[in-house]
């Protein structure tokens, strides 16, 4: 993760319109939005708080010229989301905030007001039908949990016999992941629409005070897009992936307010529970990002919750990760706003570390070609200036000269490279095999031997048994080194084939079989 681009997490705040409840009880706005401002006022003192974000939704009124619709929400955070994600980034958008502020509206919309996911679904395979390259594939299949009493629902498959049985585990390259989980292959639009709909109907949502439709769990919905390309110089096919998380928490709520009892009670509980942990973890990762020397070891707690480590990589991990915060305009909601705006602006503050999840070796390739394509440019930029009289040599003129020659031999080593990462695991074991017969052939030339016999100057044990290769070997006529020192005494064997064997100098007219060098 070290290698990493480092990136905040882009933090957007959205507020909605007055809802029926907040209407009938006369509530005033508290809230007021200014380019990237948010400005809550307290309605006791009238004293102000400012946040800066990255993004300041103003979705109250819907006849203002700043309003922001479910186009405009989309278009400055589910693109640039999407965008990433074809370049082979892990993603994620979350929505954050208290029961009925808008969050599942965002996210998902509503009868024709389409949100996040169902916009982002339809523009993939807009991008994957637009493509022009026919050595590009694609690959895209979904997933859709949810997290209902800190236990996992497959909502592509509600059998009661599969609920319950989910389980997290983690993978030391990949991170957390949900073991056994449904995944969907898709090819269209209207697939996938499809797939989202099956999974809406198997949500967990229930009446409260402050929602009619309130979402009881966090839903996760998983894209994996994997693009695979041919490269047509190397004949080897690269693949690139990327995970899109998108993701609607359950609201956070109190109790006296919601209206809640029996099993609403102990779902809000669980709720409740598992934003806490969240909170935790960003409020750990938000005082790393801070770098401040005392905090850099603090323990940051994934594992408290199932919500909090499903999303390890995507809070202080391998993802660009965007978050909305939806907050009620009400004075009656005051408090439950202030606190959502507070999340979010220690949430800006988690550092990600984003890479690019291709094959090592297509990453590599792609960047020494880059690298060989700017060498050949500053190349051809030194090449036209040396435009002189060969007889005008200047210091200057050398520099270049020896500019050119390093810049060459840069290119060289940059495809000797490039040509050895493309080489396949069949050829590389011909070639070994190939080099393995050339070292045999000059080690025989150099009269070291590699036959399996017996050099000594002794009386061989005529008592011994000897395979019939070895005695075969054995027979064959050979002449061996002597040394004053009898260690080295038989080390060089020359064999001497049928025919004619010549014995000589490496400087020889005629070339020797077998060449001998000595001091003289």
């Amino acid at each position: 993760m070290a290698d990493g681009n480092e990136c905040n997490v882009k933090v957007a705040v959205r507020v909605r319109p007055f809802v029926k409840r907040e209407s009938g009880r006369g509530a005033k706005c508290v809230v007021t939005m200014r380019d990237r401002e948010t400005v809550i006022r307290n309605p006791g003192t009238g004293e102000e708080k400012r946040f800066a974000y990255d993004y300041s939704f103003w979705s109250h009124d819907p006849r203002d010229a700043n309003f922001a619709d479910q186009v405009r929400v989309y278009a400055d955070l589910g693109e640039g989301v999407l965008a990433d994600a074809f370049e082979g980034y892990n993603t994620c958008i979350f929505a954050y905030g208290q029961t009925g502020s808008g969050k599942s509206h965002t996210m998902m919309g509503f009868n024709k007001d389409h949100g996040i996911i169902p916009r982002f679904s339809g523009d993939i395979f807009s991008r994957v039908n637009n493509n022009r390259d026919p050595d590009l594939r694609y690959q895209v299949e979904v997933s859709y949990l949810e997290i209902y009493n800190e236990q996992i629902r497959d909502l592509f498959d509600p059998s009661p016999t599969q609920q319950g049985l989910l389980k997290v585990r983690e993978h030391p390259q990949t991170g957390p992941y949900v073991e056994n989980l449904t995944k969907m292959a898709c090819s269209s639009k209207e697939e996938m629409e499809s797939l989202i709909r099956l999974g809406n109907k198997s949500r967990t949502v229930a009446q409260t005070n402050m929602n009619a439709t309130s979402s009881r769990s966090h839903a996760v919905f998983s894209i994996r897009i994997v693009q695979q390309k041919k490269d047509n110089i190397s004949g080897r096919t690269g693949e690139k992936s990327s995970l899109v998380n998108l993701v609607d928490l359950a609201g956070s709520e109190r109790q006296k307010d919601a209206g809640s009892a029996t099993d609403r009670l102990k779902e809000g509980c669980h709720i409740n529970k598992s934003l806490h942990s969240l909170g935790n973890v960003i409020s750990a990762l938000a005082d790393m990002g801070r770098k401040t020397r005392q905090k850099l070891v603090k323990h940051i707690p994934y594992r408290d919750s199932i919500l909090t480590w499903l999303l390890k990589e995507s809070l202080g991990g391998n993802s660009r990760t965007v978050m909305i915060a939806t907050i009620s305009p009400a004075d009656i909601c005051f408090d439950e706003s202030l606190s959502t705006l507070r999340y979010a602006d220690r949430a800006k503050r988690i550092v990600n570390r984003a890479i690019i999840n291709e094959d090592e070796n297509a990453r590599v390739i792609r960047e020494l070609r880059e690298e060989i394509e700017l060498l050949k440019k500053r190349l051809l930029e030194v090449e036209q200036g040396e435009t002189k009289a060969p007889e005008v040599i200047t210091v200057r003129d050398e520099e270049l000269e020896t500019e050119v020659v390093g810049l060459r031999e840069q290119i060289a080593q940059d495809r000797k490279i490039i040509e050895e990462l493309n080489e396949t695991w069949e050829e590389k074991l011909k070639r070994t095999e190939m080099l393995a017969k050339e070292r045999a052939s000059q080690l025989v030339e150099l009269g070291i031997n590699l036959r399996e016999t017996e050099t000594t100057l002794t009386v061989p044990d005529t008592s011994r048994t000897v395979s019939p290769r070895r005695a075969a070997t054995r027979n064959l006529p050979h002449i061996i080194n002597l040394n004053e020192d009898p260690m080295l005494s038989g080390s060089l064997v020359y064999f001497l084939e049928a025919g004619i064997t010549r014995i000589g100098r490496a400087d020889a007219p005629t070339p020797q079989q077998i060449v001998l060098a000595g001091l003289n």
